[in-house]
């Protein structure tokens, strides 16, 4: 049986006479987590929603395999006249589930997100913004997609409800095989989160950097995490694309020499394996 796949092929799209993307190529199958990372202004939210089916493709082609989808954005997005327990439903709703089974569904999945039942009464002005957040990927996970879009939505949240997420996303992934492609901008949360890190650079948004973490992310303890961000930062596609200095000559980039798996993919493209170097460090 074939794996469900999103592929991109040859994406160009502007805004008027304003380039946004242009040749941007990338795979998805089930099962694995894609991060896209870059400045503000590459074009990755363009991208998300192209694939989203939220913008017309212009040129190029996007293939979409996955049969279901659910769109996750930066802010909650909640509707305000709504419990906590209607907006998890509300996709729900919209595709016919009649109210027991979709209420039950909903519960269920807000009960493991770690909403009490409680919160499910409260409206989304009396929840904070952890509780709004837990909310809204409730919202997308009940609809048990097999592709999950996310748009930066842990970013403005403090680094312990961070964590608690990513856990519990991680959690539900292993339970139910989906794709997930997701932007941010923190390159940690793209090395413990994400199988491939996609890195972009701007004018016009393009795929310059492409790297593959090894040891499956339930797998990666603080250590590996943190070894493996300071190695992604080192990389000169990466320091190229955020504008930061190139690294003194006198210090030798991580992840280069005999050992880096360093090989080109194309000729505006690196891949680099992540992760199994840097454990022998």
């Amino acid at each position: 049986m074939n794996t469900p796949a999103l592929r991109v092929r040859g994406l160009h799209h502007a805004f008027a006479r304003h380039e946004v993307l242009d040749g941007v190529d990338l795979d998805l199958e089930a099962g694995r987590i894609v991060a896209l990372v870059g400045p503000s202004g590459c074009g990755k939210t363009t991208l998300l929603h192209l694939c989203a089916g939220l913008l017309h493709v212009r040129d190029g082609t996007i293939e979409n395999g996955f049969s279901s989808q659910a769109f996750m954005f930066q802010q909650p997005r909640l509707l305000p006249w709504k419990t906590a327990l209607d907006n998890i439903a509300l996709g729900l709703a919209a595709a016919g589930m009649v109210r027991p089974e979709r209420e039950r569904r909903a519960n269920e999945l807000a009960l493991r997100l770690g909403l009490s039942a409680v919160d499910l009464g409260r409206f989304p002005h009396q929840l904070s913004g952890g509780m709004q957040s837990r909310v809204s990927l409730a919202r997308a996970l009940a609809l048990e997609p097999q592709l999950l879009l996310l748009d930066e939505p842990f970013s403005a949240l403090d680094i312990g409800l961070r964590e608690e997420l990513y856990g519990l996303l991680l959690a539900h992934l292993a339970a139910r095989r989906m794709g997930v492609l997701m932007i941010t901008h923190d390159l940690m949360e793209a090395v413990r989160l994400s199988d491939e890190i996609l890195v972009m650079a701007p004018r016009p948004g393009r795929i310059v950097g492409r790297f593959v973490l090894d040891l499956a992310p339930s797998r990666r303890d603080e250590g590996w995490i943190h070894r493996n961000t300071a190695r992604l930062v080192q990389q000169a596609v990466v320091r190229a694309s955020f504008g930061l200095p190139t690294p003194s000559a006198d210090a030798p980039e991580p992840g280069h020499g005999e050992e880096s798996g360093l090989a080109p993919a194309r000729p505006s493209a690196v891949v680099v394996p992540l992760g199994r170097t840097a454990n022998r460090c």
